[in-house]
């Protein structure tokens, strides 16, 4: 294999393969960035249209325009932070919260 212009001795490959903490890490992020930065993004633009004092149309079109890049910018931060266990706790604490906080509200009248 090559790293960083040098060639390095593997030796042969284990019999029993098993994945490394490396790749639980990436794997933990990409669920995390994608549904858990799914589900934030969707509670924030659900409680924008509900808290905004505007017409419900409105409100709803702000909420879901605004949601695009909120979801591109927690997919982005999850891989640039360097602590899982940040990412995790922002992102599913974002949509956990969120959600409680939009069933205590109720519907909007």
């Amino acid at each position: 294999m090559f790293m960083h212009g040098r060639i390095l001795n593997t030796g042969p490959i284990p019999k029993s393969r098993k994945v490394r903490p490396l790749v639980w890490s990436m794997a933990c992020r990409s669920v995390t960035a994608l549904i858990g930065g799914y589900a934030a993004a969707a509670v924030l633009a659900t409680l924008l249209a509900r808290l905004l004092p505007i017409a419900r149309i409105e409100a709803t079109s702000w909420g879901m325009i605004l949601s695009f890049p909120v979801y591109a910018s927690i997919g982005l931060w999850c891989f640039h932070e360097h602590r899982l266990a940040r990412v995790a706790a922002a992102v599913w604490g974002t949509a956990i919260v969120g959600g409680a906080l939009l069933w205590s509200l109720g519907v909007r009248p």
